[in-house]
């Protein structure tokens, strides 16, 4: 199985920088990750979540997230990719307005609900997939076709028009619209998720720190919470892959 971006990608926005986790869990349901009260709830989860989510409301204290570099850097490439950067927002600036409007983040599932803070603490967008539900044996994040099939939460599929930047796996299902902008339902982690993808994606200035600094510590929390020893990696130009799950 193996991720990255298309080089059309990378030669149009060069100052991307990816990180990469792929975490087994070993068997879903009450023993997996989503299982109630199974391993990585409790006081500890919480406790991280709210250490994540209390550096974003401190960032939050002394502007709103449309001052942040990190979310003006991606509003400038949805600017290039012709997306107005108000209408569509990439996930991180959204969670950032949802916790500067209503003081909390939305609880969907651990692993989720553990990354999206650490998504507010940076500002970066992170996403999680389901790797049982992306077919081999590769996912790319590419600009559509026009004949990828993407499925909203809400139910009901969509086509991304031709030209939209999307993450694509091998049978054309699509799994993101707009690129960092909103995951598919169809590979949501949910309570039955085995095994996990994580992506984080950096387009400002610091990106190649912030983003390495995030995928490290999305590893250490989910070796200490859960007990998974991830395997993870930063994509470059010079290694723009990332192989898991062989």
């Amino acid at each position: 199985m193996r991720f990255g971006h298309a080089a059309e990608l990378r030669a149009e926005f060069p100052e991307l920088v990816a990180g990469v986790l792929y975490g087994d869990f070993g068997g879903g349901g009450a023993g997996g990750p989503g299982g109630p009260g199974g391993p990585g709830g409790g006081a500890e989860l919480e406790a991280r979540i709210a250490a994540y989510t209390d550096v974003a409301r401190r960032r939050l204290a002394e502007g709103t997230e449309g001052e942040f570099p990190e979310v003006r850097a991606w509003r400038r490439t949805y600017t290039r990719l012709g997306l107005r950067p108000t209408q569509y927002r990439c996930a991180s600036e959204s969670l950032l307005r949802r916790l500067r409007r209503e003081g909390s983040l939305p609880r969907i599932h651990p692993v989720v609900d553990l990354c999206n803070a650490v998504s507010v603490a940076y500002a970066i967008p992170v996403a999680v997939l389901d790797v049982d539900r992306v077919a081999e044996p590769w996912l790319q994040v590419r600009r559509a076709r026009g004949d990828e099939t993407y499925t909203a939460f809400g139910g009901g599929d969509e086509r991304p028009a031709a030209g939209e930047v999307t993450f694509a796996d091998s049978s054309g299902r699509a799994h993101a619209r707009r690129w960092t902008n909103r995951q598919s339902g169809y590979s949501a982690v949910g309570a039955e998720t085995r095994r996990v993808l994580v992506v984080a994606e950096g387009v400002h200035e610091t990106a190649a720190a912030d983003v390495a600094e995030l995928t490290g510590a999305v590893e250490g929390e989910l070796e200490r919470l859960w007990g998974v020893a991830p395997k993870a990696a930063l994509l470059t130009e010079a290694g723009p892959e990332f192989v898991f799950a062989e």
